[in-house]
């Protein structure tokens, strides 16, 4: 049996800024020389298997006939078990799926309520946005009794948690009343590799062991429609103000420069306030064209029209600038947001997403695909009740993410009353992952200069809390740079980087 989630060894951790792992696939099953390489379903009933004679059978619990002799043994596997346990844990805060799953018919057949309840948390799943998914009861006999009515989908996932003459059996049944094509997930209770074997030379798609998690069914799905000849997808982040004025626009920027300079990323920064966008300004840019033109010819984008789209700022920083004019009223569809940003995350590991101040079906949309969301509020009382109401949707959205990042800014105003950041994210329920201080001259000079913190100031706390943000929200560390006139490292094996406990691999 291959499970697809087996737990992977971590480092430990040093969990000092929150930082979320990257989902790593575990490795294909390996397979001997007598297994048939998996291939696209062609799912009918193996040649030569002798039909159940008549006579022969016992009743089935679930009134599907059985063969006789076969010994029912249902109960859970403690191998899947622990492993699902572990993936459970990790779901929540340090494992992440990056897949894509087309507009496809899923159906569920379970028998587990826990599975059921898994199926249903993976449906409502942002990944599976695209995908219908139906549930219901009933395992391998539920889906004859339906298919032998209605033609089958493109992926049936079935649960069979009896012994595995019995699964084989109940699979081969199966093949004969699905159409060629279909992708069958099978979930049983098994942990074996020869049981695997089997299933795979049947046709079958996958085998995962129960108990399964919502994000162990998504990565699944995703691996069987994945297209090896696509390009990579980059990593978005967006950000989004809780209320008007809180510096959502400058903390993008300047978080999306530091990944560029600091750690040495290529970033792609797409400023989505059409009207009133400031990306252009923050880098002195005066771009012609601009993610305007994209979003009004969505169906025609390619690697040559983007390119020719985008602002190159730095080596490794390039703009998709706002037009930041009112001759238009920028009636745009929820469909161009999501067609372009698809296609600009195909030209960098980072895209950063300038969100804008209002609300609207994009901008709802936008929030919950985004791989990653940064919120970032100032100390006061508009900003809490936003923030709130921001992170509620958000979580709403995405049962399967970890929350949306909580950023202070403009913290320590002379004279301003303040909400501490310790009460601001118990109220939230979110703890903030960095305050920025307030710093008029330093703010105000790098703005009307068209710089960035760290070229303005790049001592400054600003600058630092920057270079800090964009580890987080990168996952990447900052490099080891050594001091000039100086030839002495650091020790073998040690990092000066604030996140060397947290990155560094066992030797």
């Amino acid at each position: 049996m291959s499970n697809a989630f087996a737990s992977r060894p971590f480092d430990d951790l040093d969990d000092e800024f929150d930082a979320d792992l990257d989902f790593m696939p575990a490795a294909a099953p390996v397979t001997g020389g007598d297994i048939n390489p998996r291939e696209p379903l062609q799912f009918t009933a193996p040649a030569g298997a002798p039909p159940a004679p008549a006579g022969a059978v016992v009743a089935h619990p679930g009134g599907l006939p059985m063969p006789a002799g076969a010994q029912p043994q249902p109960g859970y596997n403690p191998v899947g078990e622990l492993v699902a346990g572990a993936a459970s844990a990790l779901a929540p805060s340090g494992l992440q799926v990056e897949v894509t799953v087309p507009r496809i018919a899923i159906h569920v057949f379970g028998e587990r309520q826990d599975t059921l309840a898994a199926a249903e948390r993976a449906g409502q799943d942002r990944r599976m946005s695209r995908a219908t998914t139906q549930i219901r009861v009933g395992g391998i006999p539920g889906a004859l009794e339906a298919y032998a009515h209605e033609p089958t989908p493109p992926l049936i996932i079935v649960e069979c948690m009896e012994d595995p003459q019995t699964l084989l059996w109940q699979v081969d049944r199966l093949a004969e009343v699905c159409d060629a094509g279909t992708k069958v997930v099978v979930i049983g209770a098994t942990n074996d590799i020869i049981l695997f074997r089997e299933l795979m030379k049947r046709g079958v798609s996958e085998y995962l062991v129960a108990p399964v998690q919502p994000l162990q069914l998504i990565a699944a799905i995703g691996g069987l429609f994945s297209d090896p000849a696509q390009p990579f997808v980059g990593r978005s982040i967006a950000f989004v103000g809780a209320r008007g004025g809180a510096g959502a626009s400058s903390v993008a920027h300047n978080t999306a420069y530091a990944m560029s300079e600091r750690i040495g990323a290529n970033t792609v920064i797409v400023d989505y306030d059409l009207p009133f966008g400031t990306a252009g300004l923050d880098f002195n840019q005066d771009p012609l064209s601009g993610i305007a033109e994209a979003l009004g010819q969505p169906d025609r984008l390619d690697a040559v029209l983007l390119d020719r789209m985008m602002v190159r700022c730095t080596d490794k920083l390039s703009l998709f600038a706002a037009p930041a004019t009112l001759d238009t009223d920028w009636d745009i569809s929820p469909e161009a947001f999501e067609e372009v940003t698809s296609q600009i995350r195909g030209t960098a590991p980072f895209v950063v997403l300038d969100l804008p101040h209002l609300w609207s079906g994009w901008m709802r949309r936008t929030l919950i695909s985004a791989d990653e969301v940064v919120v970032v509020a100032t100390p006061d009382l508009a900003s809490l009740r936003n923030a709130k109401n921001m992170i509620d949707l958000i979580r709403s959205g995405r049962p399967n993410d970890a929350p949306p990042r909580l950023v202070l800014n403009q913290v320590g105003v002379p004279g301003r009353p303040e909400i501490p950041a310790k009460d601001f994210g118990a109220a939230l329920g979110v703890h903030p992952s960095l305050s920025i201080p307030f710093d008029a001259k330093l703010f105000g000079a790098a703005a009307n200069n068209g710089q960035m913190i760290l070229d303005a100031g790049a001592k400054s706390k600003a600058a630092e809390a920057f270079s800090t943000l964009a580890q987080i929200v990168s996952r990447r560390e900052l490099p080891m740079l050594a001091a000039p006139g100086k030839a002495t490292a650091a020790p073998k094996g040690e990092s000066k980087s604030m996140f060397a406990g947290l990155f560094k691999k066992k030797s």
